[in-house]
């Protein structure tokens, strides 16, 4: 992979966490239940690719197009210019498939959309719930192995997963054959909810790394690492 993708915003150090981003041609993994963040992560990940000057297609499953840049702004990451300009592509599912459609054709849909895969980083939030109903082991090799041809071309693909939402040896293909493995989990501390970042895969690491931290969420602020926080 050789190289990185910046993700460094003065504000948060989060790039620190990541040895300065992420790897270019790199299948990445977040990882975690409901409310551990899996959004919130890869709306700052975006916004920090997108100030580093790279280019993003952001796929959700939760958010409409209004709904996305409302939740960015919150979290005062503007992102309307970067849309305007085309260096952030946003598509909102839900608009295009309905919440009431069955999702058995959507992985199918997903690799034949290859013009999806043109940006430099590609991320879909969250991709377990789109394909929960048409993913097996072999249809996570022939996705794996669809992925993979993408990051060949020095392009990243970042998926969100609930590991609940796939069916039994779902996830560990697509643990065992990812280059950056993040999982989230939430942990009490003294009574207190606390999110924590793990780096539990980073496949060679151009900089040192931090395996794991705490971190939270703020309106007006966006992410913010927890020094409070023990791992």
């Amino acid at each position: 992979m050789g190289d990185i993708y910046k993700i460094e915003l003065v504000r948060d150090g989060l790039h620190r966490t990541f040895g300065g981003g992420i790897p270019k041609g790199a299948l990445c993994i977040i990882e975690g239940p409901y409310g551990a963040g899996k959004s919130a992560v890869s709306q700052r990940l975006a916004y920090g690719f997108l100030k580093n000057g790279h280019s993003v297609t952001y796929i959700s499953t939760e958010l409409t197009t209004k709904g996305f840049i409302d939740q960015m702004h919150s979290l005062d990451y503007p992102i309307v210019d970067y849309i305007l300009s085309r260096e952030l592509m946003f598509i909102p599912v839900y608009p295009l498939i309905g919440k009431a459609r069955s999702r058995y054709d959507f992985l199918q849909r997903l690799m034949s959309a290859k013009g999806l895969f043109e940006r430099d980083i590609t991320i879909i939030d969250t991709f377990s719930s789109l394909v929960k109903d048409e993913i097996d082991r072999d249809t996570a090799i022939e996705a794996i192995a669809f992925f993979k041809k993408i990051t060949g071309l020095n392009k990243s693909v970042i998926l969100t997963i609930d590991s609940k939402d796939l069916q039994s040896g779902v996830f560990s293909q697509f643990e065992s054959d990812c280059d950056l493995l993040i999982n989230l989990k939430m942990v009490s501390i003294e009574g207190t909810t606390t999110r924590i970042l793990f780096i539990s895969r980073y496949v060679n690491p151009s900089q040192a790394i931090v395996d794991n931290i705490g971190f939270r969420i703020e309106p007006k602020v966006g992410f913010i690492i927890d020094i409070t926080s023990v791992a």
